[in-house]
C-alpha cells in the first residue's frame, strides 16, 4: 500500500488543427501509409525477376509446394485490418468515414512490431455477407485484426472466422482491451496489496469490451461471486430474460450467482475495482466514495471517460486510468495487438487461444520493475523498448505450449527476432517518415 497520490493532469495536448495536419500532405500523397518496395526494380533484369516472365518460377514452386507461399511472398508477415464501420470509437455506426482508424492500426502495427497489414472497411451489415468475404480474403493474409464492429454482430463474427480460418483471427475491441486491462489490473493490485481472490469487481458495460474483460479476470483469478457486470439496465446474471444475448449468457453463468439485480450506485459499495466500457460520465464521485479503500478505476470510454482522471481522484481513487493518450495510466490496445500478431504470425499460429491473451498480459504487466511501479505508472507505454520482443515472445511461448503453432520457435528465438525487425524499421523505412511533410527535400 502506499500513501502517495495520484496525478490527473493531461500529459499531452493537441488541437483538432494538429489531428488534420497530421493525417494530409504527407509526400506524396495524403494518408499515414503507404506500399514500399522491399527489393530493387532499377533495370530489365529485376522487372524480369520481379513480374514476367521471371515471377513464374516463384508460382510454380509454391503450386509445388503450398506452405512455401509463406518464404516467397510477404503473406506471412501481413495482417488485415477489417472493419464495417458500425462502431467506430465513440463515434458509432459512421462507415467508411472510419477509415483513418483502420490506417492508424496498419501504421502502428508497423511502426510497434515491423508487421505489415492492408485497412478494409466493408460494405456490409449482414454479419454473414462479412464473414464470408473475410473467408474469401483470407488467404491473402498470415492473420486477421477485426476491428469496430457493432455488438452483438462482433462476438458472431469472431467466432465463425475463429472456427473457419487456419489463421489467427482477433477482435481487438475485445481481447485487446480485455489483456490491457488486465496488465494494468496485475499492476495495479501489486501496488495495492490486492488480492484478484478477494477483489471486488464491477464492471460497467456488457458490449465487447466489457465481457472480454469480465472473462479474463475470471481467468485470472476474480471469483464469480465477487463480480458484477453490468449493461444498460443493471446486473447480468442466470436466469435473467430481458435485453440479454448468448455472449451475456455465458458469462452470466460465471458470476453473479446470488442474482442481484442491481444499478450501479449499489454495485459500487464496497468494490476494488471499477471499470468502465459504456459512456462518457457514468461514473459520479458518489459511485468512488461507495468504494472500498483504495479504490483502482479505470474508465474506458472514448473519446471522454466516464470520469475525468481529476475528478475520481478528488473523489477518493488511489489508481485511475483511462483509454486516452493525454493522460497517465493510459489503457491502451496498442500494448498488445501489435506484439500479439509478431508472436503469433513468428510461430505460424492457426488460433489465438486464450493462454495466448493472458500471456500478453502477463508480458506488459512485467515490463515495469517494481521500483518503476506508482500510482501514475501501473502500465508500461508502447515505445518502451523492453514490451515488444518480451510480450511477442511470451506469445508465441504460449501457441507452442497450446499446439497452435506450426513453426516451434523458442522464447529466445521470438524475442531476438522481435528486437531485430523492431530496430530494422526504425533503421530504414522509419528514418524517412520525418521528410514526408518536406518534399522539398527532394530534388526532383
Amino acid at each position: 500500500m502506499t500513501d502517495d497520490k495520484p496525478s490527473g493532469k493531461a500529459i499531452a495536448k493537441y488541437s483538432d488543427i494538429d489531428v488534420l495536419e497530421y493525417h494530409s500532405d504527407n509526400y506524396p500523397g495524403n494518408g499515414k501509409i503507404e506500399t514500399i518496395a522491399k527489393t530493387s526494380v532499377t533495370n530489365a533484369r529485376d522487372l524480369t525477376l520481379a513480374y514476367s516472365p521471371g515471377v513464374a518460377v516463384a508460382c510454380l514452386a509454391i503450386e509445388k509446394n503450398p506452405s512455401s507461399l509463406y518464404q516467397y511472398t510477404n503473406v506471412g508477415n501481413t495482417v488485415a485490418v477489417i472493419s464495417n464501420g458500425t462502431r467506430i470509437l465513440g463515434l458509432g455506426d459512421i462507415g467508411m468515414a472510419g477509415y483513418p482508424v483502420m490506417e492508424g492500426k496498419s501504421i502502428l502495427f508497423k511502426a510497434l512490431a515491423n508487421v505489415d497489414s492492408m485497412p478494409f472497411i466493408l460494405d456490409t451489415k449482414d454479419p454473414d455477407e462479412f464473414i464470408r468475404t473475410v473467408e474469401i480474403m483470407a488467404q491473402n493474409f498470415g492473420g486477421i485484426n477485426l476491428e469496430d464492429i457493432r455488438k452483438p454482430d462482433c462476438f458472431y463474427i469472431e467466432r465463425k472466422l475463429d472456427e473457419k480460418l487456419p489463421i489467427p483471427v482477433f477482435h481487438d475491441d475485445q481481447w485487446g482491451t480485455a489483456i490491457v486491462t488486465l496488465s494494468a489490473t496485475i499492476n495495479a493490485a501489486k501496488l495495492l496489496d490486492k488480492k484478484f481472490e478477494d477483489m471486488k469487481v464491477v464492471v460497467h458495460g456488457a458490449g465487447a469490451s466489457g465481457i472480454a474483460i469480465a472473462t479474463m479476470l475470471l481467468g485470472r483469478g476474480v471469483k464469480g461471486e465477487n463480480m458484477q457486470v453490468i449493461d444498460r439496465i443493471g446486473s447480468i446474471f442466470d436466469g435473467r430474460h430481458d435485453d440479454m444475448n448468448p455472449y451475456k449468457q455465458e458469462l452470466a453463468e460465471q458470476i453473479n450467482p446470488k442474482k442481484q439485480f442491481l444499478q450501479l450506485d449499489d454495485a459500487a459499495e464496497g468494490a476494488d475495482l471499477l471499470i468502465g466500457v459504456s459512456s462518457k460520465g457514468m461514473f459520479k464521485p458518489r459511485h468512488i466514495q461507495k468504494m472500498a479503500d483504495d479504490p483502482i478505476i479505470f474508465a474506458l470510454a472514448n473519446p471522454v471517460p466516464e470520469i475525468l482522471p481529476q475528478d475520481a481522484i478528488d473523489a477518493g481513487a488511489k489508481i485511475i486510468g483511462t483509454g486516452r493518450s493525454d493522460f497517465n495510466n493510459q489503457v491502451n490496445n496498442v500494448l498488445g495487438f501489435p506484439a500479439i500478431f509478431r508472436g503469433a504470425l513468428d510461430v505460424k499460429a492457426t488460433k489465438i487461444t486464450m493462454n495466448m491473451k493472458i500471456a500478453a498480459a502477463e508480458a506488459i504487466a512485467g515490463v515495469l520493475t517494481e521500483d518503476e511501479l506508482s500510482l501514475d505508472n501501473v502500465i508500461t507505454e508502447p515505445t518502451d523498448p523492453r514490451l515488444m520482443p518480451a510480450e511477442a515472445a511470451a506469445v508465441a511461448r504460449a501457441a507452442v505450449k497450446d499446439g497452435v503453432a506450426q513453426r516451434k520457435l523458442t522464447y529466445d528465438e521470438v524475442y531476438q527476432f522481435t528486437k531485430e525487425r523492431i530496430e530494422y524499421y526504425k533503421e530504414t523505412a522509419g528514418k524517412i517518415v520525418g521528410t514526408r511533410k518536406k518534399p522539398q527535400a527532394y530534388n526532383f
